[in-house]
């Protein structure tokens, strides 16, 4: 029997063939050991693998979703937290004791997304080569950590780019690092479950963002500092200490089987386990067109996501609440967002199938922004349609994300590629940040209509872009399988097949 070559083939392989009491046998009906050995095993990792317990694979599971999934969430919730807490101190007088005007602080939040941009893909490229990733991912958050700290201590406008330049720098490589190790651990039908699950904390950082705000500016004057000033340094400094604690969690065993797993799910290219990454792999990621779709449906999520961040404690204000109301009033969309992104995620793995928990979500950020504008500035005297509506957009904006970056990860190959894929598209996706920083503008206060029709405008393109992209999927599909694996096999050799990738006619896109 050939070996599996594809990503969606390799799934199936493991799940079906290796999963359940009979599963050495099933193995040794339908993939016999001498195949392993195609794939560069040696065959006592191929009676190792093959013979490793079921009940030990679900413990294994359980035991790197009980302990990287919240380790990573927690992690992305102090980096959301360290970008976006700008926006709180901003209503407790950052911008009046800096001196700052309109532009000077749409600047300020931009001009974080220029070196996040810039470094995510070089990031990704360097994490790859590190023999203890973890030790890399320290280094990036104790840094960022301590420059946040410092944000505390600024004294006008300058000082406050050159933190927020810093903190881009030090930030861009955590989310695209930390998508790739999810890649690297778990199957495809597990990956938008876990990714949602660590990234919903960016939807719970705009929640804890305003109870945190709003408990600590009450610090205010003590130790002669303003209560914005506390809000940094105080969560720059528990930054630090979660960037400087690392554990050993995984035995050896596991860690063989895990890599096992993942050689296995590669098409067994174990020429693909070389550190450097190829400009041939290199090449093929930025020509391949359907990772510009889906970095544009990224590009508008992000836009929104942090449009939202940056201006939703101004929009509670404008609703009517004041000071510590007006941070607290932001917690509800939040965590409505995050309960969002882990629902529409779980559905998107039980069916395996990404479009429709893109397209959905993309529905409820266009109505919601419709709402808004509708009503014209006037949120004081509409204050339920109007929270309404906010909830409803980040209710659309969170599930975006990780269906996106799972539909991403299932459709690229071999790992090199899925690496600089994935920090490519989050990086494009990312220039969503700078036109956030720009799309609300203090003079259009509280009307915004620049602000909340750009966000319209971009969900209901991301919306016509995913039905574009389903259709490329399904075409291509349909063309591949007009050659049956018997005429690939005569046509191509095996080293072939895997240096064309995801563009390998035995490679099935997923939908």
């Amino acid at each position: 029997m050939a070996t599996p070559q594809s990503n969606r083939e390799t799934v199936d392989f493991i799940d079906e063939k290796l999963h359940g009491p009979d599963h050495v046998e099933k193995v040794l009906r339908t993939v016999q050991i001498d195949n392993f050995q195609v794939l560069g095993l040696r065959p006592e990792d191929a009676d190792f693998y093959t013979n490793y317990p079921p009940e030990a694979r679900k413990k294994l599971l359980r035991k790197v979703d009980v302990r990287l999934i919240p380790m990573l969430a927690v992690l992305y919730l102090i980096s959301h937290l360290d970008r976006a807490n700008i926006g709180n101190a901003k209503i407790e007088g950052l911008d009046t004791d800096l001196g700052l005007s309109g532009l000077q602080w749409n600047i300020v939040l931009s001009i974080f997304f220029i070196p996040y941009v810039l470094l995510e893909v070089p990031s990704n490229m360097l994490l790859k080569n590190f023999a203890r990733p973890s030790v890399y991912l320290g280094i990036l958050i104790t840094s960022w950590g301590i420059i946040m700290t410092l944000t505390g201590i600024v004294q006008n406008f300058a000082g406050l780019m050159v933190t927020r330049i810093l903190l881009g720098v030090f930030e861009a490589g955590f989310f695209p690092g930390a998508v790739y190790l999810g890649t690297f651990w778990y199957m495809p039908k597990e990956l938008s479950t876990r990714i949602a699950i660590f990234y919903c904390a960016s939807a719970l950082s705009g929640a804890f963002s305003g109870l945190l705000a709003a408990g600590i500016a009450q610090m205010d004057g003590v130790g002669g500092q303003e209560g914005w000033r506390w809000i940094f340094l105080l969560e720059g400094i528990a930054t630090v200490i979660l960037g400087i604690i690392s554990t050993k969690w995984l035995d050896l065993e596991e860690i063989r089987y895990l890599e096992l797993q993942h050689f296995i799910k590669e098409g067994g290219n174990f020429k693909e386990e070389k550190k450097k990454t190829s400009w041939k792999d290199i090449k093929a990621t930025m020509l391949n067109w359907r990772m510009y779709m889906l970095a544009y449906i990224l590009l508008a999520q992000s836009a929104c996501s942090y449009g939202t961040k940056f201006t939703l404690p101004t929009i509670t204000q404008a609703m009517g609440f004041q000071d510590t109301n007006a941070q607290l009033m932001t917690v509800p969309p939040y965590v409505a967002g995050a309960i969002s992104a882990v629902f529409f995620s779980i559905l998107s793995d039980r069916f395996y199938w990404r479009m429709p928990f893109v397209v959905t979500p993309l529905a409820f950020v266009i109505v919601g922004y419709a709402v808004i504008l509708s009503l014209d500035g006037k949120l004081e005297e509409n204050v339920g349609p109007a929270f309404f509506a906010v909830i409803l957009t980040c209710i659309g904006i969170y599930p975006i994300h990780p269906s996106t970056t799972s539909w991403t990860a299932n459709n690229l190959a071999p790992s090199s590629r899925r690496a600089i894929g994935l920090a490519f598209n989050i990086c494009i996706g990312n220039i969503g940040g700078i036109i956030g920083s720009y799309m609300y503008l203090e003079s259009e206060k509280p009307k915004y209509h620049t602000g909340f029709g750009l966000s319209l405008a971009l969900g209901a393109s991301a919306l016509i872009v995913t039905l574009l992209l389903e259709l490329s999927f399904v075409f291509a599909n349909r063309e591949k399988a007009k050659m049956s694996e018997v005429e690939v096999r005569a046509r191509y050799t095996d080293d072939e097949l895997l240096a064309m990738g995801d563009k390998s006619p035995l490679f099935k896109y997923t939908l």
